[in-house]
Formats: C-alpha cells, structure tokens, sequence
C-alpha cells in the first residue's frame, strides 16, 4: 500500500509536468520567448515556495546536501532548455519519442547504481512504454520529416537529464523537510536558466497583462507541483519504479492538449495511452505479489 501512495505522489508530478507543455504553446502563441517563459516558470517558483519558508518545518543541511538539490533542479530545467531545442530543430512526434527514452535510461541508470539487472516487471514495462509512446506521440502518422542530427543529440540529452533528475530526486537531501528541499531544487533550476539565457525577465519586463500569468501557471506545474510531489514520493521508491511511473507525463500531455489546445488525439494515440498506462501498472503489481508473498511467509 505504501508503494502505491508514492508512485501515486510521482504519477501526480509526472501528470502537472505534462500539462506545462500545452502552457508553453500558449505561451508562445502569446509573443513570448522559451528563455523568457522558461525563466518567469523557475523565478515564480522559488518566489512561492519562499512564501511558507516561515510557516514549515526545516532543518540544517550541508553544503553537500545544498550542492546536490542544486544540481538535481539544474538537471530539470535543463531538460526543459534541451527538449525545447529538440522541438525546434525537428518534429514535435518526433522530440517527444526522444524524451520519453527517459524510461529505459533511468532503469539502466537504476541498474548501474545497485549492480544488478532489472527485474523482468521492469524489462516489460519498459517495452511497453517504448511502443506505447511511438503511438502515443502520433509519430507512425506524422508522415515524413526529416530529422535533424543536432535536434536528434538534443532531444536524446533531453533524456538523459530527465532520467537524471528522477534518479537524483530519491537521492538528494534525504531525509530533510520535502518543501526546504524543493525551495533548494527550485532555486537550483533557476540558476541554470540564468545561466544559460540570461537575465530575460529583467531585460523584458514583467507586464500586468503579460508574461506573469504564464510564468505563474508554469510555476505551478512545471516547478512546484512536480517537485514538490516528486520529492515526496521519489525517496521512498527506487529509481526504476519512479522513472516508469512518470511515463505519466506523456498521457496527461496528450489530454492537456486535447483540453486546453484543442488538439484532436488519435485512436493510436489512444491505443499508445493504454499501453503507457499498462506499462506503468506492471510493476505496481508485481511490488503488491511480492510484498502478499513475504506476509504470507
């Protein structure tokens, strides 16, 4: 049971970072730049995050713990910079079957840290995702595009990082209060935006009617809700499981779009959605058999 409600708290996370993709577009459509957008997403963030500092519980925390909560929120809003350097070189079906490699990435990641194979609930279930997603982003009907080399390296890196911060998410500041670790996390996304883009909020001003209320809304499901929820659930699972359960992200992309944009989703988007959903489930009940055998014994 246990096991459930955490990969619920990640499947919830997973779920708001799907929809800030369809908050993007808005965005987008609106006049604003990706720095720009992606820097309000990190600065709105923080800033509401800092407004309960007062009011949590906290404790004292290393620069050890410090630097690794810091490198955790760079590795996400990193991934963010390159997927959207991915979209931009080539189709979106295409950016987004190159992100979610983040499946088997993190099980290898998992597999490589605890030196031992994956289990076979995890082997299937990372099948099923693959398949599941080359359906889900409607790429076997996306007709022929060319595929550009860099926006390939872009969007595999985008992976890479996202697998990174999942795995890094149940390691980083164990222990320590989830909202003082995700003020930490925040503020560490924030400083590799500004580091890459640089100071574009500043530069383009924060209008009334502009670009706060997409930062805001970014803020809330692109920075505190999947933080937030990941570190709360991250921890208390491994890394493989928590990787597979935030394949979520995709389905909840599809819907956003579906909702908020319009967009018209497929019956193979449909049948890729049930896969991704299957495939997630797997281990949920592989970890239930598991745990009725060892009360049984």
């Amino acid at each position: 049971m246990a096991n459930l409600k955490y990969s619920l708290f990640i499947f919830l996370g997973a779920c708001s970072y799907g929809i800030l993709a369809s908050i993007v577009k808005l965005g987008l459509q609106a006049g604003h730049s990706v720095p720009e957008l992606t820097g309000s997403q990190y600065l709105f963030g923080l800033l509401l995050l800092l407004l309960s500092f007062p009011f949590i519980k906290r404790m004292k925390i290393t620069l050890k713990q410090t630097a690794a909560l810091l490198l955790t929120g760079a590795s996400l809003s990193l991934t963010g910079i390159l997927y959207g350097m991915s979209l931009d070189r080539n189709p979106a079906s295409t950016a987004v079957v190159l992100l979610f490699q983040f499946t088997w990435i993190g099980i290898l990641l998992e597999a490589l840290y605890e030196r031992k194979m994956p289990s076979k609930a995890k082997v299937i279930s990372s099948i099923l995702l693959i398949i599941g997603t080359v359906f889900a982003s409607n790429l076997i009907n996306s007709g022929s595009h060319p595929i550009k080399a860099d926006g390939l390296i872009y969007g595999l890196l985008s992976a890479v990082t996202f697998a990174v911060f999942i795995f890094a998410s149940g390691k980083a500041g164990k222990g320590i209060p989830t909202i003082q670790r995700s003020i930490f996390i925040t503020f560490g996304g924030l400083l590799l935006v500004a580091a890459v883009s640089g100071p574009v909020i500043i530069s383009g001003g924060i209008q009334l009617e502009g670009l706060w209320k997409f930062g805001l809304l970014m803020a809330l499901f692109g920075a505190i809700f999947p933080i937030v929820f990941f570190a709360i659930g991250s921890p208390h699972l491994d890394s493989g499981l928590a990787t597979i359960v935030g394949s979520a992200e995709l389905p909840a992309a599809v819907a956003a779009a579906m909702l908020i944009l319009g967009e018209r989703i497929s019956e193979t988007q449909t049948f890729g959605i049930v896969l991704i959903l299957i495939g997630i489930s797997i281990p949920q009940f592989s970890f239930k058999k598991a745990a009725k055998n060892r009360f049984s014994t």
